[in-house]
């Protein structure tokens, strides 16, 4: 098997990539949600993660939510904000 070098600017290319198909996929979806509120298996396929994972965002304050019953509700615009708030500018 031949081995392939894999160089900086490779990597730089493939987190553009990566970058703007997710800017994309983020954009559709917007487009998508009109509802204020979301449940829990909403918010976590929009933002692509495990049950677990929501759980942790819950308890460490990251993301803000509701109960009302037994039913966990997240604001959509929070959600936004959220993740607005925690963007990371890389400077290359």
């Amino acid at each position: 098997m031949a081995a392939t070098i894999i160089t900086t600017e490779d990597l730089r290319e493939f987190k553009m990539e990566l970058l703007d198909d997710i800017k994309q996929l983020l954009n559709g979806q917007l487009g998508n949600t009109s509802k204020k509120w979301l449940k829990s298996p909403e918010v976590r396929e929009l933002l692509g993660i495990s049950p677990g994972t929501l759980q942790n965002l819950r308890i460490n304050g990251t993301l803000p939510y509701t109960k009302v019953g037994g039913v966990l509700y997240y604001d959509y615009q929070e959600i936004m904000q959220v993740l607005e708030k925690n963007k990371i500018h890389n400077k290359f």
